[in-house]
């Protein structure tokens, strides 16, 4: 047990006396959860961006006539993770939604957050908040160990050990994964009700005018500057672990019958457009002009959620 104990000692000593988080996607260890996991039950269905600068010490910067981040689409950040992103810039913000989901504070990892890091030590962070009603946020006490006194470049790395409940800890198709039970300030109820996911790029300057803190008060040091359209947290996707569907209770008939369904349903309203989903968020289907009746037969058996005009419904699609 000495020995033990020792090696334990000596391997602490030999990471500076600060390493303690879970280490890189791949080792042993790791909380890196892969996107085709299939502990995965559904993905982001909305996302709204509020773009940072790509210099917050120089807002005269400017990449491609812009000095905020114009990398990518919002709807990049819809769906399973690709690697596909959308850029936030300097302290930007995304709000994700997940409907017809809410996720819930259930056993460990509740979701997991997607970035885009090409390695294990590129790495760009987010602070991560969570809310019931979209007004009341709760932030996930994050917790960089990293050292203050030099500026981390812009291509230079970061160790994930140092790093805890940040998202992009970890490199491309590998969430980095949230347990709702660490927010010890938020009411058990409303754990149980998360329809909203906030996430914020740190910035990463360790100049104090600029730079974002953790929960304990360190700065946060990340790449910067990074002038690029392509700047600050890379976003691409949010998995949810812990969800269950809810949907309001409408009379399905006065819209469309026979539910549940074999082959094709008739509508019994006008309608500009239809939307199908199934439970992941993944569009099936999708009319502009829709007939009166819609043939469903190529569709696997299973439980979708029909969008027609504003109305949402359940659809059982049974062979």
């Amino acid at each position: 047990m000495k020995k033990i104990v020792l090696f334990v000692f000596c391997w602490w000593v030999a990471q500076g006396g600060r390493a303690q988080y879970p280490p890189p996607a791949g080792e042993l260890g790791s909380t890196a959860i892969h996107a085709d996991s299939s502990i995965f039950i559904g993905w982001a269905t909305s996302c709204q961006v509020l773009r940072g600068y790509i210099n917050i010490n120089d807002t005269t910067t400017t990449a491609n006539g812009s000095n905020r981040a114009s990398y990518g689409t919002p709807e990049n950040a819809l769906g399973k993770a690709d690697n596909q992103v959308v850029s936030l810039g300097d302290k930007g913000v995304a709000i994700l939604t997940f409907y017809p989901f809410e996720i819930f504070d259930g056993p460990g990892f509740d979701f997991a957050i997607f970035e885009n890091g090409f390695s294990n030590s590129f790495l760009e962070l987010a602070l991560v908040e969570v809310s019931s009603d979209g007004e009341h946020f709760y932030r996930f006490p994050a917790h960089s160990l990293t050292q203050t006194i030099t500026q981390v470049g812009p291509f230079d790395t970061l160790d994930a050990r140092l790093i805890n409940n940040l998202a992009g800890k970890y490199r491309a198709l590998y969430g980095t994964p949230f347990d709702l039970s660490d927010l010890t300030d938020m009411p058990r109820d409303e754990k149980q009700h998360i329809k909203y996911v906030r996430i914020i790029d740190v910035g990463g300057s360790i100049d104090s005018s600029f730079g974002t803190k953790d929960a304990f008060g360190n700065l946060i040091n990340d790449p910067f500057p990074t002038p690029f359209a392509s700047c600050g947290f890379d976003l691409d996707a949010l998995g949810i672990i812990h969800g269950f569907a809810f949907l309001p209770e409408i009379n399905t008939s006065t819209l469309f019958y026979p539910n549940p369904v074999t082959d094709y349903i008739f509508l019994k309203i006008n309608t500009e457009k239809i939307e199908l989903f199934d439970l992941t968020g993944r569009i099936e289907i999708v009319y502009s002009q829709p007939p009166s009746r819609i043939d469903l037969s190529k569709l696997l058996p299973g439980t979708y959620i029909m969008q027609i005009n504003d109305q949402v419904s359940t659809l059982l699609i049974k062979k």
